[in-house]
């Protein structure tokens, strides 16, 4: 087998990014490469940049700090996965995708790149990063209010996203109250869908619920992916307070009843508002 050149960069520890996009070269080689490498396309490995994006807020959540590292690592490696399978077929490549990010940041902070000036509100600032976006969403021809919002964002981010590019338009509710009197409104209609009509009118009655639930998040200014974050956790350890203490008596939770477990889940609570 031909020397490759890149083999001493490959087995360099400190060979950085450089290192890394040899190793996805190697990998997508047809000849020498891995099979399953080789197969995948940008639409087979969209799941796992998805996956890996989460694990790494999972990471910062948690602060877990001795794993953010390795996540982000792996968070990188789909950028240069996608960036190989795009240099293969002529599109750009790893480094065209750092210089568009580059100028994009440049642009969009002229008040540090710029002749800008720095005196200005976090307010301020962000209405001026809004009117560089849209900008170049004119440029773009995306004319449409939502038309450059993911079709493939993550479905609570992209109501969030939907709702605040309507809203700069003046399609929003001016006060919190109207929204949680619509929030009433859509629990009745999710309801009566419940007792009178059939899984499809019940799947779109409890989509508009949680999308007005989004709304309220937006309008409290709460992050509603942080939030369910924060309550997925709460319930998790909860529910692990409740198998432990039914394993200190030998029972697991299906060996329990729903009362014994109500009373475990309230003495977690009270323990953790000490």
């Amino acid at each position: 087998m031909p020397h490759d050149p890149n083999d001493a960069l490959i087995h360099d520890p400190r060979g950085g990014v450089p290192r890394l996009k040899a190793i996805m070269a190697r990998l997508r080689d047809p000849e020498r490469g891995c099979p399953w490498d080789v197969e995948q396309d940008f639409a087979s490995i969209a799941p796992y940049t998805i996956e890996e994006a989460y694990e790494v807020a999972d990471a910062i959540e948690r602060g877990a700090w001795d794993e953010l590292e390795g996540e982000l690592g792996d968070l990188l490696l789909q950028v240069i996965f996608h960036a190989q399978i795009a240099d293969e077929k002529g599109l750009f490549d790893f480094d065209s995708v750092a210089d568009r990010i580059s100028e994009k940041m440049i642009a969009r902070h002229p008040h540090v790149f710029g002749d800008d000036s720095r005196d200005k509100s976090a307010e301020q600032q962000t209405r001026d990063w809004e009117a560089i976006k849209a900008a170049e969403r004119a440029a773009k021809n995306a004319h449409g209010v939502l038309d450059d919002v993911a079709v493939g964002l993550p479905a609570l981010l992209r109501a969030v996203k939907l709702q605040k590019r309507a809203a700069r338009v003046g399609f929003d509710w001016p006060e919190t109250g109207q929204v949680l009197d619509k929030i009433a409104e859509e629990a009745r209609e999710l309801v009566e869908a419940r007792d009178t009509l059939g899984p499809d009118e019940i799947e779109a009655e409890m989509g508009d619920l949680l999308f007005v639930m989004a709304n309220l998040a937006r309008h409290l200014e709460v992050d509603p992916e942080a939030a369910l974050r924060r309550a997925n956790a709460k319930f998790t350890r909860r529910f692990r307070a409740i198998e432990a203490a039914l394993a200190a008596e030998g029972r697991r939770p299906e060996d329990s009843t729903l009362d014994e477990m109500d009373a475990l889940w309230d003495r977690a609570k009270a323990l953790e508002r000490r």
